[in-house]
């Protein structure tokens, strides 16, 4: 076997030595800092509503004992309680957990799971010992509660993102696989670095380099506990598997440290959300159970109600943009103010689709030939840079999506979703390949994955990718999160045209 590990120059041959009172690792430090963040938030609202419900003075609530007497308290000491338990409740649901903070949804479900529970015991509390709480102080203490917690979660993750992708905050990883398997862990662990882990060298069998990645290679695969040793890495990450037997693995798992150190097996299946993904241990064995993908039933239903009441809303706050867009395309240039269009919907079926008009009259029979000119007329993402078809207001409707303000009315119409596949033209669809028919599974969104992470500037092999991985792993809360995030990307400006 060929040892990789001793030929890097300054390593030796002992565990580095840690001294236990002096090291924090980084989720101890970040745990500590939202501890923080969470404390003043809820020192501050409900001390907020405290004062906005019941002024500056003193104010006090009964407490009847089951009938064997009564207590009055102070409203402050009722929030000290309340803000007591809210805390003791988002750490108990692991809110703070290094496996849920950076990146994804989680972190903030379990804040919002945490909230709900502490409002219902306090609810259930105060109705078992008859605690006469004013309705309005608990109405509102625990919804702007919610509200500000999520927000300084994060404003957190903003900061920690930074952080990460300056090379802070980061889980150093060995990746230990077959060559194939473990490029395609580092490749994808590379193409995010907000997830927080940083490759610094890989095991792959008889140590031999492999042209398929540019990771350093330490060692073989029995070689994992030592090459992490030596690297100063606290993860291992096994890639797939198939070449290392289960009492390898097992071994593996017992070299190293509890609590600094940690193991990840990283199975050959991609692309699948954490929802659909349950684990337990069956006869010794940890099974993962996948769901497939459902598009009926009451997820549909529940999707289809929130696009019905979200578009409405949406068209009435913003009437007066609407309004307003209207006058300045009628007043800038020829033609109407709206642009229709055939689009491919769910299941292959067309319908009109509505934009505000950003170009000339007769800019669809121009499109073939600037596609051709700009190279990319064989791939199905019909975008053209420094379009010379807008009119004089249309680059502005572009770069703030402004001309897509109409398809509010698709999605009340049914025809659309606020958060989806983007819908393409009949000629597009004729150069789909294979996978690709599966954005046709569910309907096609004003925003979606790929517009909220660089727009027309993402590649379509990207874009695609991350369309099916939607249709895979939609959920309601990865809808909001899509629209919080198109916000962003709006303002941004990045990649519109």
């Amino acid at each position: 076997m060929v040892d990789h590990v001793g030929q890097v120059a300054g390593w030796n041959n002992a565990r580095p030595r840690r001294d236990p009172g002096a090291w924090r690792p980084w989720p101890v430090r970040y745990a500590t800092r939202l501890v923080l963040i969470d404390l003043i938030v809820l020192a501050w609202v409900v001390s907020g509503v405290q004062i906005a419900w019941f002024g500056f003075g003193t104010s006090d609530v009964e407490f009847r004992d089951m009938g064997r007497g009564a207590l009055v308290l102070s409203y402050t000491v009722i929030s000290v309680v309340i803000v007591a338990i809210w805390m003791l409740a988002l750490t108990v649901y692991g809110t703070r957990g290094y496996r849920e903070v950076g990146s994804g949804s989680g972190e903030y479900r379990l804040v919002a799971d945490a909230t709900v529970r502490v409002f219902g015991f306090v609810a259930i509390v105060a109705f078992l010992f008859r605690i006469d709480i004013a309705r309005g102080y608990v109405l509102l203490a625990f919804p702007l509660g919610l509200v500000f917690l999520l927000l300084g979660r994060w404003l957190a993750r903003q900061w920690l993102v930074a952080k990460r992708v300056a090379g802070h905050y980061m889980s150093r990883v060995v990746v230990a696989g077959s060559p194939a398997n473990v490029a395609h862990v580092v490749s994808e662990l590379g193409r995010s670095p907000q997830s927080g882990y940083r490759v610094v060298g890989v095991c792959v069998p008889h140590g031999e380099r492999d042209a398929s990645t540019d990771a350093l290679v330490l060692g073989g695969l029995d070689d994992v506990p030592r090459s992490m040793r030596l690297s100063g890495a606290d993860t291992v990450v096994i890639a797939g598997a198939d070449d290392l037997s289960p009492d390898q693995v097992r071994e593996l798992s017992w070299s190293l440290e509890p609590g600094r150190e940690h193991l990840i097996v990283a199975p050959s299946l991609i692309d699948v959300g954490g929802p659909r993904i349950h684990t337990r241990p069956v006869a010794g064995l940890p099974l993962m159970h996948v769901e497939m993908p459902r598009y009926t039933g009451g997820k549909l239903v529940a999707k289809r109600g929130f696009d019905l009441i979200g578009s409405f809303l949406l068209i009435c706050v913003l009437s007066p943009v609407i309004v307003a867009v209207m006058i300045a395309v009628a007043t800038t240039s020829k033609g109407g103010i709206f642009y229709v269009q055939r689009r491919v919907g769910t299941g292959g079926r067309e319908f009109s689709m509505f934009k505000f008009r950003s170009m000339v009259p007769g800019a669809d029979a121009a499109l073939s030939a600037l596609l051709t000119a700009q190279g990319t007329d064989d791939r199905p993402l019909f975008k053209v840079r420094d379009d010379p078809r807008l009119t004089p207001i249309g680059e502005f409707l572009r770069n703030y999506s402004l001309d897509e303000l109409p398809q509010l009315f698709n999605v009340f119409l049914g025809q659309m979703s606020l958060v989806g596949p983007r819908p393409q033209r009949a000629a597009e669809l004729a150069l789909y390949h294979g996978r690709d028919y599966r954005r046709l599974l569910l309907k096609p969104g004003i925003s979606g994955l790929w517009q909220v992470s660089g727009r027309s500037d993402v590649a379509w092999e990207e874009a695609i990718r991350m369309d099916l991985y939607y249709v895979e792993n939609w959920s309601l809360t990865g809808d909001v999160v899509v629209l919080w995030r198109t916000l962003r990307a709006v303002l941004n400006r990045a990649g519109a045209y």
